[in-house]
């Protein structure tokens, strides 16, 4: 049984194992996907394996009061929304989710840099690797850009070019898996076997944090500027924090991903072309129609401020994370998978598509 968020009267979920009796707040459109297995990229997934209050728990921790359900939806909107304009977290912090997730290596590195959860990742001292390997499609294999050290440039890549690296790869997995398998065969140490894999080896993890820790991850993780592929789990993880504290997901949209911040020097310039009403109602032209460079640069921007500043006020697409259900698995199915692509004894066996 669970609370229904809306009158706190204890329920009976309808769907998976009989569960016990609780009074504590739950989301129906997050128990619908409560163990569910979302997939990314070509082998990896996003799971919510459990969560910790709601919408009405930061509510009621910026109250501090008890029970729930007593409020109008709309009160609600107004603190959360209030909340999070004014960068007021801690009432964040008492939600808390519970992801299983699994990503290539080079991911999970990007990934730990968040130093705000609970991990605990898959040993391959204990256990035997599934060697799975992730392979970008040619659709987001790019050549270095040249105005970004840190990432691809948009510009198409020849087929033959792609090709030839599926084929480089491929090599390499392939000598990599026989190499592991041989050693495991040979009983050599799992914790010495394991550190020829590659990058693109798929590990997986345990990850707990809370609401407002997750939130700050997800505004790094779907930002243009992040690596394509964690953007993808951050895409995934975004449509669970729609299910599972909407309220505080439109806020977020409307303040961190739809919105932006202004330095004062970007002030001063905005008040120089808009400024108060009459009687502070409004706004009305200010005493410029429009700033050059010069003027930008005399207010103390630099010319990379003052590009960046010139590109707020863009036409900025705002997100719909939605989860597909249709492509949601199993665990048993993704256990399958998993065990599947575990070495024998007596070979090394590479799971990447091509190898």
């Amino acid at each position: 049984m669970s609370a229904d968020s809306e009158s706190g009267t204890p329920t009976r979920s309808t769907s998976g194992p009989p569960t016990a009796l609780t009074r504590r707040p739950t989301t129906e459109a997050a128990e619908e996907i409560l163990g569910g297995y979302f997939p990314v990229l070509d082998h990896g997934f996003v799971s919510l394996i459990d969560y910790l209050g709601s919408d009405e728990s930061v509510e009621r921790a910026a109250r501090v009061s008890y029970g729930y359900g007593t409020r109008q939806t709309s009160a609600t909107r107004g603190l959360i929304r209030y909340l999070r304009r004014h960068r007021h977290t801690t009432p964040s912090e008492m939600v808390e989710v519970v992801l299983h997730c699994s990503m290539p290596m080079f991911v999970a590195r990007q990934w730990i840099r968040h130093r705000t959860a609970s991990v605990n990742e898959y040993s391959a001292r204990y256990s035997l690797l599934p060697l799975l390997f992730y392979t970008p499609s040619s659709s987001e294999f790019g050549l270095q850009s040249s105005s970004n050290r840190q990432g691809r440039a948009d510009d198409a890549v020849s087929e033959e070019l792609y090709r030839e690296s599926l084929d480089r790869w491929d090599r390499t997995r392939q000598q990599s898996s026989e190499n592991y398998g041989w050693m495991i065969e040979e009983d050599v140490a799992r914790e010495i076997a394991r550190i020829d894999l590659p990058l693109s080896t798929y590990t997986q993890w345990y990850w707990k944090t809370d609401l407002h820790n997750l939130l700050h991850f997800l505004t790094l993780r779907v930002d243009p500027h992040a690596q394509w592929e964690i953007q993808e789990y951050g895409r995934v993880i975004a449509g669970m924090v729609k299910r599972l504290a909407p309220v505080s997901y439109e806020a977020w949209i409307d303040y961190q991903v739809g919105g932006d911040v202004m330095s004062r020097s970007e002030l001063d310039a905005l008040k120089l072309m808009v400024q108060p009403g009459a009687e502070g109602a409004g706004l009305q032209s200010g005493e410029k129609s429009m700033l050059d460079p010069d003027e930008l640069k005399a207010l103390g921007l630099s010319p990379r401020e003052a590009r960046e500043f010139v590109a707020k006020f863009e036409p900025k697409p705002v997100p719909e994370f939605d989860l597909d259900l249709s492509v949601m698995r199993t665990a048993e199915e993704v256990r399958i998978e998993m065990e599947s692509a575990v070495p024998s004894a007596s070979r090394g066996k590479a799971s990447d598509g091509h190898a």
